[in-house]
């Protein structure tokens, strides 16, 4: 073998390894770690920073969970932790849909996603959101609203619904999957810090 012939061997190896590790980013999900925060005080930033409070709680409450996780119920007429998880996803579009006053139309037929695919469209929303009311001032965030569709009906509300709502809704529900995993003798990393927002590796 030439050294030209070798050199290119090589040269190709590096390219293959770099693009892996590309692929390998790119199929990240958001909130491992809580992204860094606004220079100021805004409207739209202190929105932002709660939802990216939320992507990290949900990233890690949802980090590693088995088969035997997904389907502990706390109670039998309890919602199990996959169907929180579900119950999750679907606020989540309300909150990536109210920053453009958009309706939300819950799906006739029950949800078919995978843990690993209501994890991303979840994660993927959130993060979304987050970016669309960054640096948003409390005169453009009037014009968000909250609307549900049902079939010809429609209902809107400010976005102050919102932020009490299915933000606030999320957290808590984000909360009992933690306790759930807990309960399934699986607890979340002990090394989960959502004070710092990071978590020691």
């Amino acid at each position: 073998m030439t050294n030209l012939s070798f050199s290119k061997l090589i040269g190709c190896a590096f390219f293959f390894i770099f693009a892996m590790k590309l692929q390998a980013q790119n199929m990240e999900l958001p909130y491992h770690q809580i992204p860094d925060h606004a220079e100021t005080y805004s409207a739209g930033n202190i929105v932002s920073r709660m939802i990216d409070g939320l992507g990290y709680r949900y990233y890690w409450a949802t980090e590693g969970l088995t088969e035997k996780d997904l389907q502990y119920k706390p109670s039998a007429d309890g919602r199990s932790l996959f169907e929180t998880m579900e119950h999750i996803y679907t606020m989540s579009n309300n909150i990536v849909l109210a920053p453009d006053a958009k309706p939300y139309e819950r799906p006739k037929a029950p949800l078919n996603y995978s843990y690993e695919e209501l994890r991303e469209l979840t994660l993927t929303n959130l993060l979304a959101a987050s970016q669309k009311v960054l640096r948003k001032s409390s005169k453009e965030m009037e014009g968000f609203k909250v609307i549900f569709k049902q079939g010809d009906k429609q209902s809107e509300f400010p976005y102050w619904n919102m932020i009490n709502g299915m933000l606030s809704d999320c957290i808590y529900h984000t909360g009992q999957i933690v306790l759930m995993r807990r309960a399934s003798g699986n607890p979340q990393n002990p090394n989960v810090n959502v004070f710092l927002g990071k978590t020691r590796e």
